[in-house]
């Protein structure tokens, strides 16, 4: 009850009042594993990978340098982006949400498409979800959702694990019923996407509903090279490599359609790749000239321009801000080591990839295009979160945002048109374990050896600080040197904790105790 209330306690609001009636369009587009250093326009010297499409929305608008991802890993980053409030305030305290797992976004918390909708904006999302729904699945079920037969994920043979007449029918009993809890619970009018492109279901799913009943395994030969990581109910015929242009082709078509009406409307793109599965489909093969992966970020880069496309083609593309940013660093696994042999370094001079504390973990592709607003070729170093998202679009509203909602949002407006003074003066980030970076100005706190996700320590050092404006690859561990600066970063920490929010405003509650390093 508290949720729905909370629109019409915004249209009530005499503060609400002030926003704008040449209201934008609001386009977000979410990489997945996109590395600060896969983006040419973020890295001429050391990247190999063109990037033109990402490159003109650079140049159309603001590049932020210093722009960051909650986490180093996929979940935690999206339930940020979403709710403008920091993911181990909620009961993922690390690690990802798991399959078939409940939703991790709670009814009464405050999302960007609910602030959307209260302004009257059409709401969309297209994409990869990944953070939880009701599953119509009992425990007795669960087990059914599994292959009883276990093939190696190198298998080159077209067979798959047989199902069980049990297994067929508990699929069909789940996936004829509704799948409450996602998207369209939470904002958002309509839905589109995969879930997890490579864990099960493996099928569409639009709005609360799948796109046809999963009846049969994935064959053996798509859990190889890159492809799908967990086995489960998958279509018929599915083929990984639709999901991408499938995503692409119903997002340009909701901004041609919703270009029509004379309401705004905020689209809320989470791509699916450049993770895995790396499913490059024909015509990008070997485009790179360096590895699959490589060649799948050219993909990507190419839906990126279909929208930017679609968009312009619209009479409306002077007046729709659109945000292009990744959930974490490239994921290390795909062959970094190969790529940087090759010239290629996806997290361009940081240090460290997905999973991690260190900058490459969590530093990102952060930019904003906004033509009626934002200079062409701007370039701001300040620091600056998707958090922040939350509290920008409600200060280009004109909206005063609930005390509960956005409570680690600063609005980035002041920056999109031009200032040049901080929006924020702390941040922290988190590895894949959990591990908090705590940013304060230049100076960066991590509080444990190494990189914090996984992979083994490599400095004796308890806790690592390092000075972000003098040595960016976090190469010289000053701890040691600065025990009143750690300290005093470590009590900063323990206040943005016990506070409930890093914004001004009355103390709020975290979901659970959260975990002290």
């Amino acid at each position: 009850m508290k949720k729905l209330l909370l629109p019409a306690l915004l249209l009530a609001s005499p503060l609400t009042q002030a926003a704008s009636t040449q209201k934008p369009n609001i386009v977000v587009i979410l990489a997945d594993d996109l590395g600060y250093g896969d983006v040419q326009c973020n890295n001429p010297e050391r990247g190999k990978i063109p990037t033109p499409h990402i490159d003109r929305l650079a140049a159309g608008g603001m590049r932020f340098t210093d722009g960051h991802s909650s986490s180093g890993v996929c979940s935690p980053s999206r339930y940020t982006l979403l709710t403008g409030r920091y993911h181990w305030r909620s009961k993922l305290q690390s690690g990802i949400v798991g399959q078939f797992a409940a939703p991790l976004i709670t009814p009464d918390r405050f999302t960007i498409a609910n602030l959307a909708k209260s302004h009257g904006y059409r709401t969309a999302a297209i994409g990869k979800w990944h953070l939880g729904w009701n599953w119509p699945v009992t425990s007795e079920q669960r087990p059914l959702l599994q292959a009883t037969e276990k093939k190696l994920a190198t298998a080159d043979d077209e067979s798959a694990p047989q199902t069980t007449p049990s297994q067929k029918a508990a699929w069909n009993t789940i996936f004829s019923q509704t799948i409450p809890g996602g998207p369209t619970a939470n904002g958002f009018d309509s839905y589109f996407g995969t879930d997890v492109p490579n864990w099960p279901p493996y099928c569409f799913i639009e709005n609360d509903r799948t796109v046809g009943l999963p009846s049969q395994f994935l064959p053996n030969t798509l859990f190889k090279n890159h492809l799908a990581s967990n086995q489960g109910p998958a279509l018929p015929e599915w083929k990984l490599e639709q999901i991408l242009p499938s995503l692409a082709e119903r997002a340009t078509q909701f901004v041609t359609e919703a270009a029509k009406s004379d309401a705004p409307y905020l689209l809320y793109l989470p791509l699916t790749s450049p993770h895995t599965p790396l499913a490059v489909n024909n015509e990008w093969q070997g485009k790179s000239g360096l590895t699959p992966y490589a060649d799948f970020v050219m993909e990507t880069d190419a839906v990126v321009g279909r929208v930017l496309d679609a968009i312009e083609k619209t009479s409306e593309s002077e007046n729709t801000l659109v945000v292009l940013t990744s959930d974490n660093g490239c994921a290390s696994y795909i062959g970094v080591r190969e790529l940087e042999k090759m010239g290629h370094y996806p997290s361009g001079p940081l240090r460290g990839y997905k999973t991690s504390s260190w900058e490459g973990g969590h530093r990102v592709p952060f930019m904003v295009r906004w033509p009626a607003m934002v200079k062409p070729g701007s370039i701001c170093p300040q620091l600056v979160q998707q958090a922040d998202l939350m509290a920008t679009f409600a200060e280009v509203l004109g909206s005063k945002l609930p005390e509960h909602a956005g409570v680690d949002s600063f609005s980035l407006l002041s920056l999109l048109k031009g200032g040049d003074q901080p929006v924020r003066q702390n941040a922290v980030n988190c590895s894949a374990g959990g591990v908090p970076a705590v940013r304060e100005g230049s100076w960066k706190l991590i509080l444990a050896q190494g990189s914090g996700g996984k992979g083994k320590n490599d400095t004796a050092q308890p806790v690592q600080l390092y000075n972000l404006a003098e040595d960016l690859g976090e190469t010289k561990n000053l701890a040691a040197e600065q025990p009143e600066r750690v300290a005093q970063m470590q009590a900063l920490l323990e206040k943005l904790i016990t506070d409930g929010r890093s914004t001004p405003g009355a103390i709020q509650a975290n979901d659970v105790d959260v975990k002290r390093y």
